[in-house]
C-alpha cells in the first residue's frame, strides 16, 4: 500500500543526478513560479528534468506538471500559498493513507512556495475509460474504495471540518450568485430559494456522516494497473453526509447513465451500507437522501462552471451544466415540496440550453 513520505522515495530522489541545463522547448516558462519551480526542482532535489509540462487542467487555483527524469515521473503540484491550503493536501493524504486508500505519495513539499512533489498515477482516469461494457467493473472498484474510505476512516480526532449549514448554505449560493443572477440573470424569488435551500441542507445534514471525498467522480479516479484507482483531489474532504460521494460518482457531471442502472448501483451499495451498519434507514429514504443531496451538489457545479467562465475564463465547463441541468429538472419533477423551485428552472433555465421544460 502506498504511504507518505516513502524514506525509500526520499533516497531516491535525493540521489538523483545533479540538473543539467533545459532546453527552452521542452519545458514550460511562462511565469515567475514556473521558474521557481523549476528552481526547486533541480537546485533543491537535485532532479534532472528531461521535460516539465502540464499534467491536468483544474478548476482550482492548482496546477500540475509532470516532471520527466532519467528515473522516471513524477507529477509536481503548483499551489500557490495565498490562495490555496497545501497543508490539508498533506494532511488528507497522511488519513486516508493510514486507511488504505490509494492516494498519491508525496516525496517532498516546499510549504513556503506551495510545491509539491507527487507520485505520478498517469494520465488515464475514469472517464476515459468508462463505456457501457466496462462501467459495472471500473464503478466496482470504486464502490469498494468508497466502503474503504467510509468504513476506515476515522472521525474521532482526524482534523476533517464539518459539512456544517453553514458551508451548505453558501454552496448553494455559488448557485445564486454567479448562475441565476451573473450568467443568465434571472430572478429567482427569494422566498423559493429560502424553501429550497432548507430543503436541501436539511436532508443533508439528517443523514449519517462519514468522511467525504467531496470530488468523488470519474475525472478523479485514475486507473491503474495495480490497486486501481488511484485516487487525486482530495483536499477539500469533509465529515458530512453518506450519500454525497456515492451521488456525485453515479450522477457525474460529466458523464450520465439511464436511470434504471443508476438506481440499480444505488440499491447494491445501499444494501452493503446496511450491512455494515453504518446506515439503519429503508430503501426509500436512502433514495430521497441519495436525490436531495446530488441536487445541493448539482446547483453548486452549476454555479462553479458558470463563475469558473464568468471570473477566471475557463470557458469549457459551460459545456457541462446542460447534462448537471437535466439532474435538477430530474429530482425536482420527484418531489412535490420542489414544485416552486421546478417552476423556477423550467419557466427561466431551462429554455435557455433548449432542454424539455
Amino acid at each position: 500500500m502506498l504511504g507518505v513520505h516513502s524514506t525509500a522515495h526520499y533516497s531516491q530522489i535525493t540521489n538523483l543526478t545533479q540538473a543539467s541545463q533545459l532546453k527552452p522547448a521542452t519545458m514550460i516558462t511562462e511565469d515567475l513560479r514556473t521558474l521557481t519551480l523549476v528552481d526547486w526542482l533541480e537546485n533543491d532535489l537535485l532532479l534532472t528534468i528531461e521535460n516539465l509540462a502540464p499534467a491536468s487542467s483544474d478548476a482550482s487555483f492548482r496546477r500540475y506538471f509532470r516532471a520527466t527524469t532519467p528515473d522516471g515521473t513524477f507529477i509536481v503540484m503548483d499551489a500557490p500559498p495565498e490562495k490555496e491550503n497545501i497543508s490539508a493536501f498533506i494532511n488528507i493524504a497522511e488519513l486516508m493513507a493510514q486507511a488504505n486508500l490509494n492516494v498519491p505519495e508525496i516525496y517532498r513539499q516546499n510549504l513556503l512556495d506551495g510545491f509539491l512533489l507527487l507520485e505520478d498515477f498517469g494520465s488515464l482516469c475514469f472517464l476515459d475509460q468508462l463505456t457501457s461494457d466496462t462501467a459495472n467493473s471500473l464503478y466496482q472498484s470504486a464502490f469498494d474504495n468508497l466502503f474503504q474510505q467510509q468504513s476506515h476512516v476515522g472521525l474521532q480526532n482526524c482534523g476533517l471540518p464539518h459539512y456544517d449549514h453553514a458551508l451548505l448554505t453558501r454552496e448553494l449560493g455559488i448557485f445564486n450568485d454567479w448562475f441565476a443572477k451573473q450568467l443568465l440573470d434571472t430572478d429567482l424569488p427569494d422566498g423559493v430559494w429560502e424553501a429550497t435551500q432548507a430543503i436541501l441542507v436539511g436532508s443533508a445534514l439528517e443523514q449519517p456522516a462519514c468522511c467525504v471525498h467531496r470530488d468523488y467522480h470519474s475525472r478523479n479516479l485514475m486507473v491503474l494497473e495495480h490497486d486501481s484507482p488511484g485516487i487525486i483531489d482530495f483536499q477539500d474532504a469533509v465529515i458530512g453526509p453518506v450519500t454525497y460521494d456515492l451521488v456525485s460518482l453515479l450522477r457525474d457531471c460529466y458523464i450520465a447513465w439511464p436511470e434504471p442502472r443508476v438506481e440499480q448501483w444505488r440499491n447494491s451499495y445501499f444494501q452493503r451500507l446496511q450491512q455494515a451498519g453504518i446506515i439503519s434507514c429503508d430503501s426509500a429514504q436512502f433514495k430521497r437522501w441519495f436525490d436531495l443531496m446530488g441536487m445541493q451538489r448539482h446547483l453548486k457545479a452549476i454555479g462553479i462552471f458558470a463563475r469558473l467562465h464568468l471570473r477566471d475564463g475557463k470557458s469549457a465547463y459551460l459545456n457541462d451544466i446542460p447534462r448537471t441541468l437535466n439532474y435538477v429538472s430530474q429530482v425536482c419533477s420527484t418531489y412535490p415540496e420542489l414544485a416552486d423551485f421546478k417552476h423556477y428552472l423550467h419557466t427561466q433555465v431551462l429554455p435557455v440550453y433548449g432542454l424539455d421544460s
